[in-house]
């Protein structure tokens, strides 16, 4: 069974917090690597934090020191906690999901959206 379906976004003020969650079947969190992306109005979707194999993670400039990613093995979910954040962090988060070996993500979220206010 395949699905990746996001939680967790919201509006609130520069510098709060938020935790994203994606929640995934078995066989997605186990086999593939997945990562979290977002896409701001009018903008180009980036990559923010990706599984870059089943043990290793990697993040943006743009919001290393304040994103981590984090694996909850027991429920199949990956988080995005996200600190101190920014106005410019207002995007819909969307997380994916690629065969590790291959660097094309196949699977997509709906997404969640995070509006950051100043």
């Amino acid at each position: 069974q395949v699905y990746l379906v996001e939680s967790g976004g919201g509006s609130v003020q520069a510098g709060e917090s938020l935790r994203l969650s994606c929640a995934t079947s078995a066989y997605i969190y186990s086999t593939f690597c997945i990562g979290w992306f977002r896409q701001a109005p009018g903008k180009e979707r980036e990559a923010v934090a990706i599984m870059d194999s089943p043990t290793t993670t990697s993040v943006a400039d743009s919001v290393r020191g304040r994103f981590t990613i984090a694996q909850d093995n027991a429920n199949n979910t990956l988080y995005l906690h996200m600190n101190n954040l920014k106005p410019e962090d207002t995007a819909m988060y969307i997380c994916a999901a690629r065969r590790c070996f291959n660097r094309q993500y196949i699977y997509w979220g709906q997404g969640t959206q995070v509006t950051v206010s100043s």
